[in-house]
């Protein structure tokens, strides 16, 4: 026998048992489970264990692709039995004998193939449908985590938080109003900055008297892959944390852990407040099937986990009960494992995905038109191209240069200025307070958006006229502000979260790549988080600034799967994009990102200081699908491509040169993901000309992308592109020499009409 072997370790121990007298099952366990109930939870820890043996042997054979076991963990079961299965669970990526038992509750005949349906990334998997091993059930209320450390315990906070929200806002929620929030973790990610940043936003809610239902449960192994977690250590971060109740349980003694587990869910949903559970735990075959841990561990330390096996340690309680005795229960432990064996083989042969577009199915927008047509009623459907001239001198007074064309933080909305125009700011205002009164189920928060009203003045006012149950301030932590707009996305609230600056998002980009932009993917749409994540951003402010202020990095964004990045230049447009980017998270699912320039904010010249061609006329019907951009005149000779601070740039740039005798037209892109394509082609073959004015910087802007989707279509017109630079923003006037400038569009232009047409 290998004595390392957890499986052979495990039959010659229970064969070796003696064989007590019987005891009546009522008095076996804690209060309230009976010996069904043991045996119950016994099974559900063997045949997460049998899957984790079945999964190294399919990634041995070359049939199998994941192989991260929970052998150690089977304690977790603990909490199947300690919640309702209506509480939702996000769960530790070692948590087999819970997902198990839990899928058993809620009806599910053999969870193990659906395990391992995961295992072979087949397409009849029930959750991912074949894109990732996850433990996710809808019909079990688990929503699925990947192996991405911690990332899912501020979507767990978001998700405690509207649990009560909703319930007060008469907004559908799919949990019961008294539902507790589980969120499980490993010992090591109990270190991380989302884990740390997530818990401390509980604690700060539930101080502020806001019910925060959320039992956070630490499986501690005492070892994360192979650096050792000191014994101490978990009860010295956060046993004595004020406002946030400690459990302690051993994970290995199931009685122990179903006593415990049951008291902290219990304190839960009685008191409405954060717990923490620290489950202690052991890690049996190493960390993942590659792992072979004795080449960092010695061999005292594995054989110490080895004799805390917790599936022995029921297996001794079941027949120191009389409740089984050791040869009914071997042979029942080789039923399941006979079982399991054959399950895995014959999922083998399920199908896999075998095409792009079946991969890609989730992250695809299923509903067009009815996001077309989720729009207030005097909004006209735009199907063709859309064309505009330069906004008319009706437009309303104003000022814009790009030297003059923003003003700094703490600045006013213009909200008295001319009623029958309005700014970007303003645009974006109005459009925030239609869809707050026109729709129940957003909501808007960041920080400083409430009582300040935005540190532009863009969120003014909306606080006192929609409450602050709708409109409210958040901690000083981008992590924790995108986690309550996942939770809340994911409870039937469509949250328009605000990022103060576009430099800071990059803080907290995870909850953005590794959460929002996956939970589809990963369950094949069976859960979503709905979102519109407005981000001021870009540079040019006059006076106020420096890099993280005046950022122009998109890339990071440009590169989610699946992720909508909106861009407006004019207030018209502003006023459009936002609704369709609500539109399509209430219908799609589709998490939005709105990057707001802050210099066009208060914006109302284009041409001369008090022409106010940049202001728009209050109400502007016009509207923007996802992927169509807007035209601005109809020239034949050049093609300038351009978003956001490049817009009005460029529109000053064409119409010096339509002095001299040249037509030239400009694209305002509107949409950076996905880029307006059909749009972009028509407009370049239009004129065989084009130049990129691009203010991202040059290596991974956004131009790179626009010259590529040309190329890729076979264009043979000339094509230039003038950007900022490779450097982050300077305060002060040097930012001049490294941001993209209307004379470098201008000089670009004359160059490139001076060629000749191509």
């Amino acid at each position: 026998m290998n004595v390392q072997d957890p499986d052979q370790r495990f039959r010659a121990e229970v064969a070796s048992l003696p064989t007590p007298a019987p005891v009546s099952p009522e008095h076996v366990g804690p209060p309230g489970l009976t010996g069904p109930d043991l045996l119950e939870m016994f099974e559900a820890q063997v045949l997460s264990r049998q899957a984790d043996l079945a999964a190294r042997r399919l990634g041995a054979s070359g049939r199998g692709f994941y192989s991260i076991g929970s052998s150690g963990h089977e304690g977790n079961v603990a909490l199947s039995v300690a919640t309702r299965i209506t509480d939702p669970v996000l769960p530790h990526y070692r948590s087999g004998a819970f997902f198990v038992h839990r899928a058993r509750r809620a009806g599910i005949a053999d969870p193990v193939r659906d395990l391992l349906l995961g295992v072979v990334a087949a397409a009849t998997d029930p959750i991912s449908g074949g894109r990732h091993k996850v433990f996710g059930s809808a019909p079990a209320n688990i929503v699925p985590q990947t192996s991405t450390i911690a990332s899912q315990l501020p979507r767990a906070v978001g998700l405690a938080f509207a649990l009560d929200r909703a319930d007060r806002l008469g907004v559908d929620c799919p949990w019961p109003a008294d539902a507790v929030v589980l969120c499980s973790f490993g010992d090591a990610s109990a270190n991380h900055s989302t884990a740390i940043g997530a818990i401390n936003t509980a604690v700060h809610t539930a101080h502020l008297g806001v019910p925060l239902p959320a039992l956070f449960v630490c499986e501690d192994n005492g070892i994360g892959i192979s650096v050792p977690t000191p014994p101490d250590w978990i009860e010295h971060a956060y046993g004595h944390r004020p406002g946030l109740r400690w459990f302690a349980a051993d994970g290995c003694d199931l009685c122990d852990a179903v006593t415990t587990a049951t008291a902290a869910v219990d304190w839960v949903r009685a008191h409405r407040r954060p717990a923490f559970l620290h489950l202690r735990t052991v890690r049996l075959f190493g960390h993942a099937g590659s792992d072979v841990e004795n080449a960092y561990r010695d061999t005292a330390a594995i054989e110490a986990d080895l004799a805390r096996d917790p599936v022995a340690a029921t297996a001794r309680l079941l027949v120191a009960a009389g409740i089984r005795t050791p040869g009914e229960l071997l042979d029942h432990y080789d039923r399941l494992a006979e079982r399991v064996a054959a399950t895995a083989e014959e999922v083998c042969g399920e199908p896999k995905l075998t095409t792009a577009d079946s991969v890609l199915a989730p992250l695809a927008s299923a509903h067009p038109d009815r996001v077309r047509d989720d729009t207030p009623s005097h909004r006209t459907p735009v199907a063709t191209s859309r064309s505009s001239e330069p906004p008319s001198k009706a437009a309303g007074p104003g000022t814009v240069t790009r030297n003059e064309s923003g003003s700094g933080p703490d600045s006013d909305s213009d909200s008295d200025s001319d009623s029958d125009s309005e700014t970007l700011a303003q645009a974006i205002n109005r459009t925030l307070a239609e869809l707050l009164a026109r729709d129940p189920d957003v909501l808007v928060f960041g920080e400083d958006v409430a009582r300040k009203g935005g540190v532009y003045g863009v969120t003014k006012g909306l606080r006192k006229r929609f409450g602050a149950r709708r409109v409210f301030d958040t901690l000083l932590d981008e992590q924790s502000i995108l986690g309550t707009a996942l939770g809340t996305g994911l409870a039937g609230f469509v949250p328009i979260p605000e990022i103060q600056y576009l430099a800071y998002v990059h803080n907290a980009l995870d909850q953005l790549r590794g959460e929002a932009a996956t939970l589809s993917f990963f369950s094949a749409g069976r859960y979503r988080n709905p979102m519109v994540v407005r981000i001021a951003g870009y540079a040019y402010q006059r006076g106020f600034g420096g890099h993280f202020h005046n950022d122009n990095s998109v890339a990071a964004l440009r590169d989610i799967p699946g992720v909508v990045v909106a861009s407006p230049s004019r207030p018209g447009d502003a006023a459009a994009l936002l609704r369709t980017c609500v539109s399509a998270a209430r219908t799609d699912g589709r998490v939005c990102v709105f990057l707001e320039p802050i210099a066009l904010y208060h914006t109302r010249d284009l041409y001369e200081p008090g022409d106010g061609r940049w202001a728009a006329v209050t109400g502007d019907p016009g509207r923007v699908p996802i992927g169509r951009a807007r035209v601005y005149g109809d020239g034949t000779d050049l093609t300038i491509v351009a978003f956001a601070n490049s817009v009005p740039m460029s529109l000053r740039v064409a119409r010096r040169l339509g002095h001299r005798g040249f037509g030239v037209r400009v694209l305002d892109l509107c949409w950076l993901s996905p880029l307006p394509r059909a749009d972009l082609v028509r407009h370049a073959e239009a004129t065989g000309r084009v130049l990129i004015a691009d203010e991202t910087r040059r290596s991974g802007g956004v131009s790179e992308s626009v010259c590529a989707a040309l190329v890729d279509v076979g264009f043979t017109g000339a094509l230039v592109r003038v950007t900022s630079t490779d450097c982050f923003v300077p305060l002060g006037p040097a930012a001049t020499t490294v941001l993209l400038s209307e004379a470098d569009i201008e000089a670009a232009a004359r160059e490139l009409l001076a060629r000749g047409r191509a």
